[in-house]
């Protein structure tokens, strides 16, 4: 009884200390060179970390703060281990995956995805495991079970931020506006127009307001025009990264940096049904037995970029008559507007490829039926 006692305490001891995990058992040789898995769950103060040695059995998952993490894995590859690491991609962007690999980690990021279709329970203990169940398989050769995304420069996130930030401070200056407007409906059954808090409008505006509406309004006329002022600023900073280019007419520098900023690198695809996948402009299906079905899109992409793409192709159909996308789908954009809409998220998949096609060299602007600008405006 005493000896199982003493085993069953060796192995707990061994389970929950962090600093000797994958130790052997005092006068045994010492495991050199071995394969370590781990799965993430981040969280901002806490990893839950489940570990697999080789083909092991997974114990069950930790909880690590970020250093602690780190510092066990200068550990293990200081000893010659060779450690990988998974976690999904999320809003704490690339910062744990970067010093992983300081570390001396083989890390890699993960699409988000629904770890277990069967069980109605989640928790970050799971997670983790699960991800460690997956990572095994992956590295067994089953590329399914993983979807690895690119990660970025820093210089790449960086440009991708400005477009962002420029989107955030827009969106804050309609969010103001029509908190002004919603005021001065509620105290005096009146509506204010577009760009009410410009200096011109604001000045004929604000002594037709009541004294307590225009009280309130003023500040928020402060924000707004703070707010306009850092969009403009932002603007100007995305548009000088290709104000020497030659941009097509009507697609603009600003929408073409945007784009370019979202993408990255047009180098990064090797095929254009790897870009049409990656606007999320891709229709749906649920085909079988010969009969096909499609549907709306999937969206499975990056929303900002296909955004910018259906914006950008409403202007193309005024300014680029000669587009040859404009000309496939000429006769039926005469229809509707249900169809229209329809014809738009189409061609906006087109227009993605068209830019890859055109900044990877495959083809000239001339080949695409554009007209490039001769001057920036």
């Amino acid at each position: 009884m005493g000896t199982r006692r003493c085993m069953k305490n060796k192995i707990n001891s061994t389970l929950h200390d962090k600093n000797n995990l994958i130790e052997p058992s005092a006068g045994g040789n010492r495991a050199m060179g071995q394969v370590l898995k781990l799965g993430l769950d981040v969280d901002l103060r806490n990893i839950a970390v489940a570990i697999q040695c080789e083909r092991g059995t997974i114990g069950p998952a930790r909880k690590f703060s970020r250093e602690q993490l780190i510092g066990w894995v200068k550990q293990k590859t200081a000893l010659g281990h060779l450690v990988h690491a998974v976690s999904e991609c999320c809003g704490f962007g690339y910062t744990l995956h970067e010093q992983l690999i300081g570390a001396g980690a083989r890390s890699f990021i993960t699409t988000p995805m629904r770890l277990n279709l069967e069980r109605r329970r989640k928790n970050d203990r799971m997670d983790a495991r699960e991800l460690c169940v997956r990572l095994s398989r992956y590295l067994d050769g089953h590329r399914d079970e993983l979807k690895r995304i690119r990660i970025p420069s820093r210089a790449e996130r960086e440009r991708r931020e400005l477009g962002r930030q420029r989107e955030f401070w827009k969106r804050q200056v309609r969010r103001l506006e029509n908190h002004g407007r919603a005021l001065r409906i509620e105290h005096e059954h009146e509506t204010l127009p577009a760009g009410w808090a410009g200096p011109r409008k604001w000045k004929a505006i604000g002594p037709q307001c009541s004294e307590f509406v225009r009280a309130q309004l003023e500040p928020v006329v402060e924000q707004i025009r703070a707010a306009k002022a850092q969009l403009d600023r932002l603007s100007e900073q995305v548009e000088a990264l290709v104000r020497q280019e030659k941009i097509p007419v009507g697609l603009g520098a600003l929408t073409v940096s945007l784009i370019e900023g979202e993408v990255c690198d047009w180098r990064r695809f090797s095929h254009r049904k790897a870009v049409g996948s990656y606007t999320g402009c891709c229709p749906s299906e649920h085909s079988s037995a010969g009969v096909q079905r499609f549907g709306a899109i999937d969206r499975h992409g990056n929303k900002h970029l296909r955004v910018l793409l259906v914006e950008a192709v409403w202007r193309l159909l005024r300014w680029q008559p000669h587009w040859h996308a404009r000309q496939k789908y000429l006769q039926k954009l005469k229809h509707g507007a249900s169809l229209k809409k329809k014809i738009a998220v189409a061609l906006a998949r087109q227009l993605a490829i068209d830019i890859w096609r055109w900044r990877t060299g495959r083809a000239t602007a001339s080949e695409l039926g554009w007209t490039l600008s001769t001057s920036q405006v």
